[in-house]
């Protein structure tokens, strides 16, 4: 649930309503929270239910005894208190860079909204002071490297909890780097003060997997959208034919992604709607193109869907009472069990991953055709005075450099486990290298296409003064306002910078989601599956898209 603030968006937080849109804004530091007075509630319950245990003099896992292998061991009530800090000390092991301030903000906000839902047995006051430090983007210092995703993210968890224990180092836009409690003074905060269960609350957890994760599938989600432009203007320079998108073809194998890829095809290439004087299909004389043309739908489409699965999957982790263990106050009992396990969302990101990997492999594929002058009718690696020039030749070794890296990349982490804790956690995750490395594949898979982006323009440039279709005219000026066109040889890199910018601010996509608009509008009103939709709609709940039940939904309710 969102409300508006006088000066930038708040978003109320009840541990059930988080979206991964709202987490990657969350992680830019232009929204706040707020906790709900249900939430409120809630939290307070779950702690009474902690101090009446202590009072009870009952014996319970992560109140009042050691942890993991220590869990026998039975802490006296007067050392409660030591027993959280020490834990968070001998916790904050991690090593590597530090994450970014935007990732941590996405950790710690991940942290409130699971705390929120009340089963963690955290104090209000506490949880109000992780959301008071959010607000102030007062963001501890939190190495990447550490976690085995199972007892959750205990060590990025740990950092995290020391810098709001006012140890260790904190960042904030107004001090920079410095130690925590300076850090916390000079926004007028104070250091959290932890009693029982606390400090296990507050690291016990997969929020540094789900965080990460859910930066990757948002950037997914942006470059595979526009993968689907890049890849129509490369079929538009190397003339190929409109007929393999053709709508009844798509709807005998009616795969969400693929209906979804093939539509937007049809609103990019040449139409009665909008022609091309480059692909004219009368002047089409090949029997077939390759498979990375006309297979498009087919590959980058279960790119969509596996991305619309691991959004559910990360969606429902967002929300989820990851702690352990569970104070369920309404049964007057608190049960230690698993949902700290990050084999959700490591196997997730390790499908993630080589879902989105695919969309550089077959855009390499293109690249080839475009550079190859046996292949296309375009001149060696698209420059004049080949031999004195050499074009974008080196341009495709980058780009075939990181899809060879990809490759090992995707192999999941998720299928390796190392027993811990005297093998009192036998069996781990390794979600934390999931997520780490599927971001890494996307920043690849954004860098490739940035290379086909601007190979696709050049080829363009060459076969002047004929002209390709309006949206994808506009994707060349907007490239061309950038990158200039080459005659000659220049320093390359800035070019592939400039053009991954472009991709990772999502200016293709807005530059043509007009256009895509327009046609459906015009040209397909039957199509319910629009291309301004992020997804292909939910099988469940029947999501509309523009007030028009998606082809998904059409699908269950007729099976049902």
């Amino acid at each position: 649930m969102a409300e508006r603030g006088e000066t930038c968006k708040v978003l109320v937080f009840d541990g059930c309503g988080l979206t991964t849109d709202d987490l990657y804004l969350l992680g830019r530091g232009e929204t706040k929270i707020k906790l709900s007075d249900g939430s409120k509630e809630l939290v307070e319950k779950a702690k009474e239910q902690v101090e009446r245990i202590i009072k009870e003099k009952r014996v319970v896992y992560g109140i009042n005894t050691g942890f993991g292998k220590f869990a026998k061991t039975i802490i006296s009530t007067e050392k409660l208190g030591e027993l959280q800090y020490n834990l968070i000390r001998s916790h904050a092991a991690g090593v590597g860079n530090p994450l970014s301030p935007e990732r941590t903000r996405m950790l710690l906000a991940l942290r409130i909204n699971v705390l929120a839902k009340g089963y963690s047995g955290i104090s209000l006051g506490v949880l109000q002071q992780y959301v008071d430090a959010f607000n102030a983007s007062c963001l501890p210092w939190v190495p990447e490297k550490g976690t085995v995703g199972a007892s959750g993210d205990l060590a990025p968890m740990s950092h995290l909890a020391l810098g709001l224990m006012g140890e260790g180092q904190m960042w904030s836009k107004k001090t920079g780097w410095k130690e925590a409690k300076e850090v916390l003074k000079a926004h007028e905060l104070t250091p959290i003060v932890l009693s029982a269960k606390e400090g296990l609350a507050l690291i016990n957890g997969t929020q540094l997997i789900t965080a990460l994760g859910v930066e990757a599938l948002q950037r997914s989600t942006a470059i595979a959208r526009q993968a689907d432009v890049i890849a129509a203007l490369t079929l538009e320079v190397l003339k190929g034919t409109s007929r393999a998108f053709d709508k009844d073809v798509h709807s005998l194998r009616p795969h969400c992604g693929q209906t979804l890829v093939a539509s937007r095809f049809r609103a990019l290439i040449h139409s009665d709607y909008y022609p091309s004087k480059i692909a004219d299909p009368k002047k089409y004389t090949k029997v077939q193109d390759p498979y990375s043309l006309r297979c498009c739908p087919q590959v980058h489409g279960i790119v969509w869907d596996t991305i619309e699965f691991v959004r559910g999957i990360l969606t429902t982790e967002m929300n989820s009472a990851t702690d352990n263990p569970i104070v369920l106050p309404d049964r007057d009992d608190i049960i230690s069990a698993g949902n700290f396990h990050g084999e959700y969302p490591a196997k997730a990101l390790d499908y993630l991953a080589i879902g989105i990997h695919e969309l550089a492999s077959i855009s390499q594929c293109r690249l080839e055709r475009l550079l190859n002058p046996a292949l296309s009718d375009l001149p060696a690696f698209l420059v004049d005075d080949g031999g004195l020039n050499s074009g974008f030749m080196l341009a495709h070794c980058t780009a075939a450099a990181l899809v060879s890296e990809n490759k090992v990349l995707c192999h999941p982490s998720s299928i390796d486990s190392i027993p811990t804790s005297a093998a009192t956690e036998d069996h781990v995750s390794m979600g934390g290298w999931s997520a780490r490395k599927a971001l890494t594949v996307v920043e690849h898979v954004e860098q490739v296409l940035a290379i086909e982006l601007l190979a696709s323009c050049q080829a363009l440039d060459i076969q002047r003064p004929s002209e390709t279709t309006a949206p994808l005219e506009a994707v060349h000026s907007l490239v061309r306002n950038q990158v200039k066109s080459w005659t000659k040889d220049r320093i390359m890199y800035p070019d592939i910078e400039t053009a991954t910018k472009l991709l990772q601010e999502e200016k293709v996509w807005k530059t043509v989601e007009p256009f895509m608009k327009d046609y459906f509008t015009h040209q397909e009103t039957d199509f319910s599956l629009t291309s301004t939709s992020t997804h292909c709609g939910d099988l469940t709940t029947g999501e509309t898209v523009d007030g028009q039940l998606t082809l998904a939904a059409k699908r269950h309710k007729s099976n049902n």
